[in-house]
């Protein structure tokens, strides 16, 4: 999605750049979003890049579970198929019995009359009548005495035949068989038959007749075995199961193809529409909403997401707005913070300019007193007239003493004029030893007059990226600080080395003052904390924003009795090479 189409808002005139009465209405602009939300609502979770496998689609899914529906309506209709199978081929064997009865009571009066012509005449006649494949008769001994194949007659059926084994199955006929055992089916020139026997029972008509009387005591006298055709009956049984089949098969796909459609439209569409837009969220796009179309369980989804989408929306234009504001605020007291460190770097040099003052005020009043003297002297000489060589010999060394005091003044003015001087930040390659020379050359009157035994130890060090003059004023601190914890007398060690595997430049200045109680060690560097009667407590403070500016830390140990430590650690500029010479 372009960025234009995620963010419809970014492209938007801006307030100012058209009147009020163009400013388009809030619903208009709804409407729209939801316009092209609708337009770019995925139809598949393929429009998405979402490659699912075929077998976890839910899509394929339902498809199997309609399969397996399809499959138990079409088993369905086969176990219909064979019921209804069964009821026609019952139907058809009560008919062919009632069919088969028909004709034994047919061939009744004309065999108790002996007139078997009429009797072959019938079974002929009713042979004859479509669907009935023979007619036959046979008697107790399994002779054919009639059949309308006229190839059969005279002959002897088996009694182990399959028209004959459900009657002789136990040696002796008898006399009453089920239905079920007097049918049979059998095929016969490439279609099926159903075969009926009726036993011609020895009825006390047939025993008392006089032209051929039978023995009272047999039962049967003969069967009637009748062949029905099922031609028909296969060929309608067929016709069923192919319609049967062919209707199944037709509503399996008709159910396939309303499923597959109704799941695209009211599952798989809302499914991926979803999908689209918890990506949408995932990106942080909140402004399209899901253009909810659906009924029921994923509509009431779809709303619910939309509100979710609108609380998120309006959630973070206040985390925004609040963000905002914070970032405002944190710049205001980050510039106020920066002020007010830099007053405090300035308070500090002021009170370090002020301790530097009335040293060197001592500094310079002994030159100048001889100054003043060599010239009340030389104006003397001049006054009485000419000098001679010997005088003016004189002169020239008494002005030669006036220019060097005088260069020496000069110098310690020019030191503190150096010192007193605002500049801004300005970060290059500085030599951390000459910062420290520098500073003890500002206060060398200083430790000279209290008396201070100082032991510079300088060692190679890399150049490091900083502000030479704030540099300067965070040793010039420490310095001070030093002196004015030891009073008269001590032993000030300052040492510069490379430390940390070449990680830092430490410089490092140890005492022999006093020391710092434990308890006062964690306010040491805070503002305004002193133990000095006279103190302003802000010049550690000063040293360690200093340093910290620098991206450097600061590192103080102290022992009471013996003296303090403090040294602070500046990293080096990259690819810097360490000067060869060694300082002491």
């Amino acid at each position: 999605m372009s960025r234009a189409a995620g963010n419809p808002a970014e492209s938007a005139p801006r307030d100012g750049e058209r009147g009020p009465a163009q400013r388009p209405d809030r619903g208009e602009e709804t409407r729209a979003l939801e316009r092209l939300a609708r337009a770019i609502a995925p139809r598949s979770l393929g429009d998405l890049g979402l490659e699912i496998p075929w077998y976890q689609r839910l899509s394929t899914k339902l498809f199997v579970m309609i399969g397996f529906v399809a499959l138990g309506v079409i088993a369905a209709f086969f176990f219909a198929e064979v019921a209804v199978q069964r009821h026609l081929l019952s139907q058809v064997v009560a008919e062919s019995d009632l069919l088969s009865h028909t004709i034994r009571n047919s061939l009744h009066r004309a065999m108790l009359q002996d007139r078997r012509g009429d009797a072959y005449l019938i079974m002929q006649d009713i042979g004859g009548q479509p669907g009935i494949e023979k007619v036959r008769m046979m008697d107790a001994e399994g002779l054919i005495t009639y059949s309308t194949e006229r190839g059969e007659i005279g002959r002897t059926v088996d009694r182990n035949a399959e028209a004959c084994s459900g009657c002789h199955a136990a040696g002796e006929p008898l006399h009453h068989v089920d239905l079920q055992d007097r049918s049979r089916v059998f095929p016969t020139n490439g279609h099926r038959v159903l075969g009926i026997i009726t036993p011609i029972y020895n009825e006390a008509s047939c025993a008392n007749a006089a032209c051929h009387a039978h023995p009272a005591q047999r039962k049967v006298l003969g069967v009637l075995d009748v062949a029905v055709s099922l031609r028909r009956l296969d060929a309608e049984t067929a016709g069923f199961r192919w319609r049967t089949l062919a209707a199944a098969a037709a509503a399996a796909a008709l159910l396939g193809s309303f499923a597959w459609l109704y799941t695209r439209h009211h599952l798989v569409r809302p499914v991926a529409a979803l999908v689209q837009a918890t990506r949408r969220v995932a990106r942080d796009q909140l402004e399209l909403e899901i253009p909810v179309t659906w009924k029921g369980e994923l509509g009431l989804l779809g709303a619910s997401f939309n509100d979710m989408t609108r609380s998120l929306r309006k959630a973070k234009g206040d985390l925004d707005s609040l963000m905002h504001g914070l970032e405002r605020e944190v710049q205001e007291r980050t510039a106020a913070l920066r002020a007010a460190q830099d007053q405090l770097v300035r308070n500090e040099k002021l009170s370090s300019l002020g301790k530097l003052s009335a040293s060197i005020a001592h500094e310079i009043n002994n030159p100048l007193a001889g100054i003043l003297t060599f010239a009340k002297l030389i104006v003397r000489t001049l006054e009485q007239g000419v000098p001679d060589e010997a005088t003016r010999a004189a002169l020239i060394k008494h002005l030669h003493l006036v220019q060097r005091e005088t260069e020496r003044c000069t110098a310690i003015v020019r030191n503190l004029l150096d010192f007193a001087r605002e500049r801004p930040l300005a970060v290059k390659d500085v030599d951390v030893n000459e910062v420290v020379e520098e500073a003890v050359l500002l206060l060398a009157n200083q430790i000279r007059i209290q008396g201070v035994t100082l032991d510079k130890r300088l060692g190679a060090i890399p150049v490091v990226s900083a502000d030479f003059g704030q540099l300067r004023q965070a040793c010039v601190n420490v310095i001070m600080n030093a002196i004015e914890a030891m009073g008269r007398g001590g032993r000030l060690e300052i040492e510069s080395a490379l430390v940390d595997g070449g990680r830092w430049v430490e410089v490092a200045f140890k005492d022999t003052g006093p020391g710092i109680a434990p308890e006062h060690l964690t306010k040491i560097f805070d503002p305004f904390f002193t133990t000095k009667e006279r103190g302003t407590g802000l010049g550690l403070s000063v040293v360690y924003g200093i340093v910290e500016r620098h991206g450097g830390k600061v590192d103080l140990t102290s022992e009471v009795g013996k003296g303090t430590r403090i040294a602070f650690r500046i990293p080096p500029r990259p690819w810097a090479e360490a000067p060869s010479e060694v300082r002491g």
